[in-house]
């Protein structure tokens, strides 16, 4: 089976994830997308993540309904910061039938030579990317490139929680059960309690 990997802090899931998700399973040959939530990015700060549960959930929640998109928490068992190489090495070993490629972004292409052993992954894994709006796409580390028109949906987690603070609507930039699933719980309002996670 081929599966694209789409790695992501998720924090929260929005609807320009799930877009992406689908024009990928429509445009390509993939036949699954499996959403890889990452406890800890690297490269990212971990004020004002979510607990890994909690985002866990909610990816979960929005794409129950759809059996092409899976939601991945392998990372979980695995050391942090999660390093997409060393996720990489243990689902070829737990799925030694699937055939992986990584999705992203443009502006992280851009960035790859600072992933650990990118190397690696670049000569082993076909890397399907989507543009994104002032970041062009040069393959200077010749990897096996699929470039896609993806759509250019401008939302962004860190504008959702910037919303949710200010006690603003966040109809329509999330799927309605997380939208429900967020304020039922209290997600990036304050009033969340990371011990709730189970």
């Amino acid at each position: 089976m081929k599966i694209g990997l789409y790695f992501g802090s998720f924090n929260p899931i929005h609807v320009g994830h799930l877009i992406i998700a689908n024009h990928i399973l429509n445009s390509t040959d993939l036949e699954k997308v499996w959403l890889v939530v990452s406890p800890q990015n690297p490269f990212k700060k971990t004020q004002g993540l979510l607990n890994e549960y909690h985002r866990l959930h909610l990816a979960k929640t929005a794409t129950e309904d759809d059996n092409r998109i899976r939601v991945s928490d392998i990372e979980f068992g695995l050391s942090k910061p999660s390093y997409t190489v060393t996720t990489l090495i243990h689902l070829e070993e737990k799925y030694p039938g699937s055939q992986f490629s990584i999705i992203m972004g443009s502006d992280s292409f851009q960035n790859l030579d600072k992933w650990k052993n990118y190397e690696a992954i670049v000569k082993h894994y076909p890397i399907y990317v989507y543009k994104r709006e002032g970041f062009e796409i040069t393959n200077d580390f010749n990897a096996k490139l699929i470039v896609l028109d993806a759509p250019l949906i401008q939302v962004s987690s860190t504008v959702i929680r910037q919303l949710i603070k200010e006690k603003k609507s966040i109809r329509y930039l999330v799927p309605d059960k997380v939208k429900e699933e967020i304020e039922r719980s209290g997600y990036y309002s304050g009033r969340t309690i990371d011990k709730e996670a189970k």
